[in-house]
């Protein structure tokens, strides 16, 4: 068995960024809507930069415009995970793209959701969970009431709460009271930082949301104390490789800085974030780490390892999951 046919667990993926572009177009022909600019010659999401990314993005999910397309876009998305032997996922879903912060509406997404990972469970074999994620960019209000409908559906398949998007907007302190409310209603708390923010990202997160994981946290490494401190706490990164390697965070595969974090005593995980757009999957991020870094099956185990331990679920699935990952 090569590395790449192990089981996973991925624990950073944005549900509408991983969306294939094939089912973007699809969507699209039926709403009867053009969407042609976003995609290059190939099929593919076209994009210059990150910032070009978000819009690229928010122009994509146009086509999401109610709870059927949110359920068939969960199960495309857990269709193409699966296939990549990935046994358990959890996804970002944003409240600006479930319902608008109606809460009607809001419940409405997230039962469709709910119903699509039971469906994909069953036949796949794949489980899901959700954590609620806050757009930075958007403002605090928006945080707070992000925040508040995460209390709201809080339970057995809402089991985090989380923060993206642009980190040159805002600051970490701006977002502590959404935190508060999350971590109040009992959600295990993420938070993207140090991807494009530098290290005082990393750590301002730390200090003022005090999340147990942090998406990306990779820019930890040009500041020594600050990687000491990761392996300290024991906080656990959400590591997206190939996103990094394709946005410019890191030049090249040779250049990412995940294993020296991960030699230091770091706890790194591996995601795709946004995959199609991205052009990644997670067996090619198994692949290349395999082949950058000379990572082995037993290397790979233990970082999935360390994945499940730090997943947003319960015991039960935790174990159930376990037996998948002894492949």
């Amino acid at each position: 068995m090569s590395v790449a046919d192990l089981p996973k667990v991925e624990l950073h993926l944005h549900l509408e960024g991983a969306m294939p572009p094939d089912f973007t177009r699809q969507l699209a022909h039926e709403k009867k809507m053009d969407l042609s600019g976003i995609f290059d010659a190939q099929g593919g999401y076209a994009y210059r930069d990150f910032w070009h990314f978000l819009q690229v993005y928010e122009a994509a999910t146009t086509v999401l415009q109610g709870p059927e397309d949110f359920h068939r876009l969960a199960l495309a998305v857990l269709e193409e995970s699966a296939a990549n032997g990935v046994v358990y996922t959890e996804t970002f879903i944003s409240a600006n793209f479930c319902g608008g912060y109606d809460p009607a509406a809001w419940g409405e997404h997230i039962a469709a959701i709910q119903e699509a990972a039971a469906q994909a469970e069953a036949k796949h074999g794949i489980t899901l969970r959700g954590v609620v994620t806050a757009v930075r960019h958007e403002g605090i209000e928006m945080s707070r009431q992000t925040a508040a409908l995460a209390q709201e559906a809080a339970g057995d398949f809402i089991t985090g709460f989380g923060i993206a998007g642009d980190e040159k907007v805002h600051h970490p302190r701006d977002f502590s009271y959404a935190f508060d409310m999350a971590r109040e209603a009992g959600l295990r708390l993420t938070a993207h930082a140090g991807e494009w923010g530098g290290a005082a990202s990393v750590r301002d997160a730390l200090d003022h949301l005090r999340p147990e994981r942090l998406g990306h946290g990779v820019e930890a490494i040009y500041d020594d104390a600050l990687v000491d401190r990761l392996a300290e706490d024991e906080v656990v990164l959400e590591v997206c490789p190939g996103s990094n390697v394709f946005l410019g965070v890191f030049p090249s595969w040779e250049a990412h800085p995940i294993e020296r974090l991960r030699a230091r005593g770091v706890k790194v995980t591996v995601s795709t974030d946004d995959p199609p757009f991205f052009r990644t999957t997670m067996r090619r991020e198994y692949e290349m780490l395999a082949e950058t870094f000379g990572w082995d099956a037993d290397q790979f185990r233990a970082m999935n390892q360390v994945a499940l331990g730090a997943a947003f679920c319960d015991e039960d699935t935790r174990a159930r999951v376990a037996k998948r990952l002894e492949t």
